[in-house]
């Protein structure tokens, strides 16, 4: 079976089917910093706890002041909640006096999953897992060049209609008005997160983790139980449970409409169209659109 990752995932990604294989590019386990040099996810800003424990614990770690938020492999996700997770996760760093075993370490750790990419027959590929997920499993990161506003809208203005858009934003809304935006693009070089579908009834979704600096991990978890064969999907737009009034609460004109990408998700609540937003071509804020 070939294997996507050449040897860096601790993890194999298989390729299916035989004999066919994605357009090529770099494969990187963790996001890097983009070519304009603006922003390095690489870089140590953040302080190291004290604990020499084998795993932190509350109160003591200051790591943790914001919440204990992991639970085995996975998120402590709560039951019957709409939007699975919306706390800050700060994991304990490279400075930290905690050891590898720690409990609060886990995105830094990378893909512990048995994945494989696969040609799908509509979507182009995908990815799914080979082995049962448990709901708040973390299942992969979107890594790739972590990009500038400026430098993301120039090359998402650069694309032409026909060819695929990998770039993420990703906006979190601070408690004081403040917007903060990452600004991932895995096109040249990525991981396997770079072929995860958009569903509108995902079983994924995404959460920002801090290890070393401000800078994220954008890292996928489970939000359902998932079976072994079962393809892997996310929601671009951000959201977690689509209906139908929010997937359709924007009508673009038919100039738009002309330039929208398909949606193959084939769920009950699709929105027929990939997540669209017309300030792609303006100013304002770059969506990730496939």
């Amino acid at each position: 079976m070939a294997e996507l990752s050449g040897g860096s995932e601790a993890v194999a990604v298989e390729l299916w089917p035989p004999g066919e294989a994605p357009p090529a590019f770099q494969y990187s386990p963790d996001s890097v910093a983009g070519a304009d040099g603006e922003l390095d996810p690489t870089e140590v800003t953040f302080p190291g706890c004290s604990c020499r424990s084998s795993s932190c614990a509350l109160p003591q770690c200051p790591c943790l002041r914001r919440g204990h938020n992991y639970s085995s492999l996975g998120l402590r996700v709560p039951e019957q909640q709409e939007q699975p997770f919306s706390r800050p996760v700060f994991e304990c760093n490279s400075l930290c006096c905690c050891g590898e075993s720690c409990q609060n370490r886990l995105v830094q750790r990378g893909l512990q999953l048995r994945l494989q990419v696969f040609r799908t027959p509509r979507k182009g590929w995908g990815v799914r897992t080979l082995e049962p997920v448990p709901r708040g499993r973390f299942v992969c990161e979107y890594a790739g060049e972590v990009l500038g506003f400026a430098e993301a809208q120039r090359r998402i203005q650069a694309q032409s209609p026909e060819e695929p858009n990998y770039i993420i934003a990703v906006r979190e809304h601070l408690h004081d008005g403040r917007v903060m935006e990452t600004f991932v693009d895995p096109t040249r070089i990525g991981n396997v997160g770079r072929f995860l579908n958009h569903s509108c009834e995902p079983n994924l979704f995404m959460v920002p983790v801090r290890v070393d600096s401000m800078v994220p991990k954008l890292a996928l978890f489970a939000a359902a139980d998932i079976s072994a064969g079962e393809e892997l999907s996310y929601d671009y737009s951000g959201r977690f449970h689509n209906s139908p009034k929010a997937s359709r609460e924007h009508k673009p004109p038919e100039e738009e409409n002309s330039l929208r990408k398909p949606c193959y998700c084939g769920s009950r609540t699709c929105a027929s169209f990939l997540p669209w937003d017309s300030s792609l071509f303006s100013t304002s804020a770059i969506p990730k659109i496939k």
